[in-house]
Formats: structure tokens, sequence, C-alpha cells
């Protein structure tokens, strides 16, 4: 049997000095919820904030070479089409799966969109297609 990776238990309480710029993305801010940290790399979640109002320049198809990757609304939409699955739009509840390496572009946001993403492995690149 594999060996589990060694996990640590952690905790993440809201507070608005954790959500930092400069990260993946200029146009929002992340709050890393530790969970990297506490399995070794296993894994990785996040809270992303959108900062900046959309613009078409911003929509371009891409991927991630991941294991898992779950995303969740916390507030607001967030709008996407997926290679093969066409145009969704999602609200505040809304959770969706993206399999590895699915094609995706994001079509646009509200002001107030939050989202919760977890991905496994946490280290894992996004390539933009050409």
């Amino acid at each position: 049997l594999k060996q589990p990776t060694r996990q640590e238990f952690t905790v993440s309480h809201l507070d608005e000095s954790a959500f930092k710029g400069g990260a993946l993305r200029d146009y929002a801010v992340y709050r890393d919820l530790g969970i990297a940290r506490a399995t070794h790399g296993l894994a990785t979640a996040h809270v992303i904030r959108m900062v900046a109002p959309f613009t078409e320049a911003l929509g371009r198809q891409h991927h991630h070479n991941v294991e898992f990757q779950l995303i969740y609304v916390l507030k607001g939409w967030f709008k996407n089409e997926f290679e093969g699955h066409g145009v969704h739009l999602m609200q505040a509840g809304s959770c969706w799966i993206q399999p590895p390496e699915i094609r995706h572009t994001v079509l646009g946001w509200s002001d107030d969109c939050e989202l919760l993403e977890i991905i496994f492995p946490a280290e894992h690149e996004t390539v933009t297609d050409a």
C-alpha cells in the first residue's frame, strides 16, 4: 500500500489582512487556508476574491496540470466555458470539478465574486493555450 501523506491539524479563521495579491492573477487576491503546509504539498486550498472588473483580455483559454480541482462560489457569480461542456454561469452555492487538463475560458465575474478552490497537488502548472 502507498504510504499516506503526513498531515497536520490546521485551522484558518477569517482575517481580512490574510488576503494577498501578487500571486497567480493580478485581478484577484488570495487567502491561503494553510492546507499546502498542513498536507506537505498533497493539496492546497484558498479563497479567491476578484478585485478588478473582468475584461475580455483576461478570458484566455487555459488548463491546469492537476490531479483534482474543485471550485465553490461563496459570493456573487463566475462564468466559464469548458471544452466539450459549453458555457456555465456559476452563482453563490454552485460547485464544480475541473477534471485534469480540461480546457476552459473565463467569461466574466461579478464585482463581489469570491471562490473557494481546492487543488491536488499544491504545486501545479497552469498552461495558457495558443
